[in-house]
């Protein structure tokens, strides 16, 4: 049978630190062969311990991928908790229902959730599941504010979704304009020497000729 995501997922995991590792070691050794002698053998112990300590606070690209994809499904997670609620099923069915449905590592905090809910957990037990999601601690405190006070929890959920997509919008321009400056600046910094040459320097041997 084929493995399932979680332990693909998990046996990535293992494997990391001797990467890390094998990686921090090559850098060394490399060090020790471009500089050489007793110098390289430092030179080589220091940039081993640096690659090691800069590896292993890089995200790895499952993980990023992972969070990009419970903050893209969170909207969505929203609207769908907010139909199942104003349907009229109860808070535990109606998230494992969503988790069903959504699919991805949004809907396995989900299921968590309402896991704990169905066996009798208590709500900030159960809600705590969402806290590591970005964007999510506004869910969460909704869903323990209906659970104190009674507050309508489908109401807010559906204002939380509208959020989340205006800020989603909001980055997406920004990132936008950024990535336009990006493309401009080489652009500009390829055309600085020729305005430098047909700008400037007319201007300086004009001046130097006068003061000569």
């Amino acid at each position: 049978m084929p493995g399932r995501p979680g332990d693909a997922a998990s046996d990535r995991a293992v494997r990391r630190p001797d990467r890390i590792r094998l990686g921090a070691g090559l850098a060394g050794v490399a060090a020790l062969v471009v500089v050489g002698g007793w110098a390289g053998l430092l030179v080589g112990a220091l940039v081993a311990v640096a690659a090691d300590r800069l590896l292993r606070r890089l995200t790895p690209r499952a993980v990023r991928d992972r969070r990009l994809r419970e903050v893209a499904d969170l909207p969505l997670a929203a609207d769908l908790l907010a139909a199942a609620l104003r349907a009229g099923a109860p808070v535990d069915r109606s998230v494992l229902a969503v988790a069903e449905a959504l699919g991805g590592p949004l809907a396995e905090r989900l299921a968590r959730v309402g896991r704990t809910l169905l066996l009798g957990g208590g709500p900030e037990e159960a809600w705590s599941h969402l806290r590591p999601v970005a964007g999510a601690d506004p869910l969460v405190a909704a869903a323990l504010r209906s659970t104190s006070s009674g507050a309508a929890l489908a109401g807010a959920l559906t204002r939380l979704a509208d959020e989340l997509r205006a800020e989603r919008s909001t980055a997406a321009e920004a990132a936008a304009r950024r990535a336009g400056v990006l493309i401009v600046l080489p652009l500009g910094l390829c055309f600085l020497p020729a305005f430098i040459l047909a700008g400037l320097v007319p201007v300086i041997v004009a001046v130097l000729g006068d003061l000569l």
